[in-house]
């Protein structure tokens, strides 16, 4: 059996670690205890913190107890890193809240029954230290010279970095130190802006208990085009399906820019490297199968299996056909064969069929489908050549859009570019 740190090496999981060898001896000797924290500042994580996800789920795939620990303390304060301003900070009602959010959505990555894996809030001991005796067991420990030089606070001392959050790196420190002792805990994980927070901690625990406790970071993940893993000009693809629908987790996946497909395989889905790396070299349509493979897999893991057929058969019977990589991907579980044609996951709008016989005017069409925030957008998009209906390049922004439009279930599908696409639904 591999070696879970192989398996994160080639598939691009690691940044930096205290020890590369030692960490992977420490793999293969026996089960560890390792933890990664999550901040509650939202009811909702965010496909941003996937790879921390994925990675406590390859930790437990191989044997190993990974601990998922909720910031509900931390958050009361705020985590300056990678932040250039003070984010703003919430109620202990509110953090409770996201933080029982949070708790449950972990529940579909991880399995946390027979203490197979731990779910934490580091409330639970945070927001009962008591402060005289923290400073003088915990900061004791720590340099003020050497927190300045750490790049979490260098970026924030530009624009000012107050006391509150100067103490984050001594809480999250102690967290380590917490879930050392009391758990076993002995690697803690995270984004790679999280480092000098990491090393902290594991120097913590040398001072204070004189053992080793190692840490490994990832890398901060933007497309190839350099956006933020995560951000979107529509918003934030949140892997709650009430803030972003199965339906529109799949298509942002199915998006994915040619040059990140083999990369994102890699670290979002649990598909074999052997078969990852067939993507090397593909083009065109057997590209875009290999894209239809992310999507469904990634929509799978997060929504589960019938959210992301239905993701799936909805994309392919509203746009293109999107026929399976047959042979690339024989692990994936993506349907071979279509079903019943289910419409609803897809954005429509029902028009009355007396609306649509008189014709609309297609800037027209595009503004109330909302596709375009106003009829002089639509009327832009259609003249530079962006506008399709039923994939035919709309040639005029007053060309009528009429009955013979609809096909044979009476849809009518509109396009905005090459990702954005919607039903008109003829009642």
């Amino acid at each position: 059996m591999k070696n879970v740190y192989d398996v994160f090496m080639e598939r691009g999981f690691v940044e930096q670690t205290t020890d590369d060898e030692a960490i992977r001896q420490l793999l293969d000797s026996h089960e560890i205890t390792c933890y990664i924290g999550f901040d509650p500042t939202a009811t909702s994580l965010h496909i941003g913190s996937l790879v921390p996800i994925m990675a406590l789920a390859h930790m437990q795939c191989y044997g190993h107890r990974p601990i998922a620990l909720i910031g509900g303390g931390t958050g009361l304060i705020g985590d300056p890193s990678g932040k250039t301003e003070m984010r703003q900070v919430l109620t202990r009602q509110q953090i409770d809240y996201n933080a029982q959010c949070l708790q449950q959505q972990l529940s579909r990555y991880l399995d946390f029954g027979e203490g197979k894996a731990l779910l934490l809030n580091n409330a639970d001991w945070l927001t009962k230290l008591n402060y005289i005796e923290f400073l003088r067991d915990i900061g004791r420990h720590f340099s003020v010279n050497k927190m300045l030089a750490a790049e979490s606070y260098k970026v924030r001392l530009e624009k000012g970095l107050n006391f509150i959050e100067f103490n984050y790196m001594l809480l999250q420190a102690y967290d380590f130190l917490y879930l050392f002792k009391n758990h076993d805990c002995v690697m803690q994980m995270g984004g790679n802006d999280q480092w000098g927070n990491m090393l902290a901690g594991s120097d913590l625990i040398r001072r204070m208990e004189g053992k080793t406790a190692h840490s490994m970071t990832f890398p901060l993940i933007t497309t190839s085009t350099g956006h933020k893993m995560g951000k979107t000009e529509k918003g934030t693809v949140w892997l709650d399906a009430r803030l972003t629908s199965p339906y529109e987790y799949y298509q942002h996946w199915i998006n994915t820019e040619d040059e990140d497909v083999e990369r994102f395989l890699a670290l979002f889905t649990f598909l074999p490297i052997e078969e990852i790396r067939q993507v090397r070299g593909l083009t065109d349509v057997r590209l875009n199968m290999a894209k239809a493979v992310l999507a469904f897999e990634a929509t799978r893991i997060t929504h589960g299996e019938e959210a992301a057929a239905g993701a799936w058969q909805a994309s392919s019977l509203a746009f293109q056909p999107k026929p399976v990589a047959e042979g690339l991907f024989p692990s994936s579980t993506i349907p071979r064969k279509g079903g019943s044609e289910d419409l609803s996951a897809i954005p429509s709008l029902e028009l009355p069929l007396e609306t649509i016989r008189s014709g609309v005017a297609t800037n027209e069409l595009f503004f109330q489908t909302g596709l375009c925030a106003s009829k002089g957008e639509a009327r832009r998009l259609i003249e530079q050549g962006g506008a399709y209906i039923n994939d035919v390049q709309v040639a005029s922004f007053d060309e009528k859009i009429d009955t013979h439009h609809t096909d044979a279930l009476g849809i009518i599908r509109l396009r905005k570019g090459k990702k954005k696409h919607f039903l008109v639904i003829v009642k």
